[in-house]
């Protein structure tokens, strides 16, 4: 497998920079029909109001978008549309997984399909000592010409030194961190090497943007985004702008309570926000199994937290 150029990786880099900067990380639901095939028309339409709102980057068949529930043909029509809809307006990053062999015919099908780069999920199941998280991404960086990005969460967590050996590593471009542990996550950002790209991928990320930013990791994926990008976007310029009165008003009425509902069941870090997107005329669907859609009484307090949050930004449902 031919690399791409350091150029390609560094025209790469360029554009995430510039999108992470400019506004929120979109990862895009996917869609189910009602008996759980997948639905390419919503797919595409919820792609398309996605970017409408100008993210800072398209992260299509992630964690929010169920990679772990598609096939590869399902995974190939998820990405395309997502690439097609772009249009090269955003980068888009496809989600990859499971071990490194299986996660090397996803990324075959995201070269395909025209994707810039991979976010390399944590692989499925086993806990491995740092040689092994360090191999996984050697191999598949290997058996792919596009950049990659580690995502730390769950069983995947990386040293200093690790980080270090990842960052030598051909086309490994950036690490997204799922721990929030920020000493940890400080210790690897000062053994980065220049112009190594962080992510925030805390669960429902805006909770914890501010102290991301003090490590030195502004940039963060938002699920909110999915659903109502009026709410995320209002809380990135916010941030962005040091109205803090405002963030903190957005947090204390909308994202905490959220999370709070959020945390009741596992799996309604997605069921949910697929549920909040249906109360907005989203032609996302259902989740597929394991996950499980989010109980009456859950909806109907998800809609009133939807309401009250947009009421906030001067929005309605």
């Amino acid at each position: 497998m031919t690399r791409v150029s350091l150029d390609t990786d560094t025209d790469t880099i360029r554009r995430l920079r510039d999108g992470m900067a400019r506004g929120v990380l979109s990862f895009p639901l996917t869609s189910f029909h009602d008996d759980g095939s997948l639905d390419p028309d919503g797919c595409r339409a919820h792609v398309a109001a996605q970017l409408a709102t100008e993210p800072g980057a398209v992260f299509p068949a992630c964690g929010t978008g169920e990679f772990f529930s598609l096939d590869e043909d399902e995974y190939r029509v998820v990405v395309t549309a997502a690439v097609e809809e772009a249009g090269g307006r955003v980068p888009v990053v496809a989600g990859v997984g499971y071990g490194w062999a299986q996660a090397a015919r996803f990324a075959r099908i995201a070269e395909e399909a025209g994707a810039d780069a991979l976010l390399v999920l944590p692989h499925y199941m086993v806990a491995a000592p740092q040689d092994g998280l360090v191999a996984q991404l050697e191999q598949l960086a290997a058996r792919t010409r596009l950049p990659l990005i580690a995502y730390q969460r769950g069983q995947v967590t990386f040293t200093a030194d690790s980080l270090r050996r990842i960052a030598r590593i051909p086309g490994v471009i950036g690490l997204k961190d799922g721990h929030s542990d920020l000493d940890r996550l400080q210790r690897l950002t000062l053994a980065a090497p220049e112009g190594f790209l962080f992510f925030n991928g805390a669960s429902t990320a805006e909770i914890q943007a501010r102290a991301y930013a003090t490590v030195g990791v502004p940039a963060y994926s938002s699920a909110v985004h999915a659903f109502a990008p009026e709410i995320a976007n209002a809380f990135f310029a916010a941030l962005r702008d040091g109205d803090h009165g405002f963030a903190d008003k957005l947090l204390r009425d909308f994202y905490v309570p959220l999370v709070e509902l959020r945390d009741r069941v596992p799996g309604y870090a997605v069921s949910l926000v697929k549920a909040a997107a249906r109360l907005r005329g989203r032609p996302v669907g259902p989740v597929r199994a394991p996950l499980t859609d989010p109980s009456p009484g859950d909806q109907a307090e998800l809609r009133a937290l939807l309401v009250t949050g947009l009421d906030l930004v001067g929005a309605a449902l």
